[in-house]
């Protein structure tokens, strides 16, 4: 939630799913350090998963199936590509589709237009590496930020870098060349924004 979580991903391949068919293309089991658990005095807490949960996948090849099965009548149902949230309860154990909304990254792409990015130096030292969310490249200034209290300190232009964000962080990130996270989901709101 909130993109605190590298979560694990599933591609799905639509016409395969249609036809009944093995359609799971490709997995990446995300690290999955916390998760949200129901408080005993009501509400929900984060929480650190155990090593058994980081090293297991989240939910089952058929439950990634059956969502998928949802999701596909969730945009038929609106005419267009969405982007669908779910959640496991803590009592019953089923999934629920908790919140559907218009994708905004992928369906914005120009169709017929490969956009493709590529280091004109090459050599130097590799600091870090990581998932990318998009194909672009972005350079500037590194900025560490430790919270969105440090938001005055932010040019535009500049790299951020930042335990993870949230939407308070969006008038940040859309003045960064280029956003560096250590927590958060290629489909999370940062990424999304991003």
């Amino acid at each position: 939630v909130g993109g605190t979580v590298n979560p694990d991903e599933w591609y799905v391949f639509k016409p395969t799913l249609a036809e009944g068919k093995e359609s799971i293309i490709a997995r990446t089991m995300g690290s999955k350090m916390l998760k949200m658990v129901y408080k005993k005095a009501g509400g929900t807490e984060l929480v650190d998963t155990s090593a058994k949960e980081q090293n297991s996948w989240s939910i089952s090849d058929q439950e990634v199936t059956d969502l998928a099965v949802i999701a596909v009548k969730i945009e038929k149902h609106y005419g267009r590509p969405m982007d669908i949230e779910w959640a496991r309860d803590g009592d019953d154990g089923k999934l629920y589709i908790v919140q559907a909304r218009p994708e905004t990254v992928a369906s914005q792409k120009k169709v017929g237009v490969l956009e493709d990015y590529k280091m004109l130096q090459k050599g130097g030292t590799v600091l870090t590496t990581g998932r990318a969310v998009g194909k672009r490249i972005g350079a500037g200034k590194v900025n560490i930020l430790k919270s969105i209290d440090e938001m005055s300190k932010f040019e535009k232009g500049d790299v951020l870098v930042a335990d993870m964000t949230d939407p308070d962080w969006e008038p940040i990130m859309k003045k960064a060349s280029a956003i560096i996270t250590n927590r958060g989901g290629r489909t999370c709101h940062a990424a999304i924004i991003a």
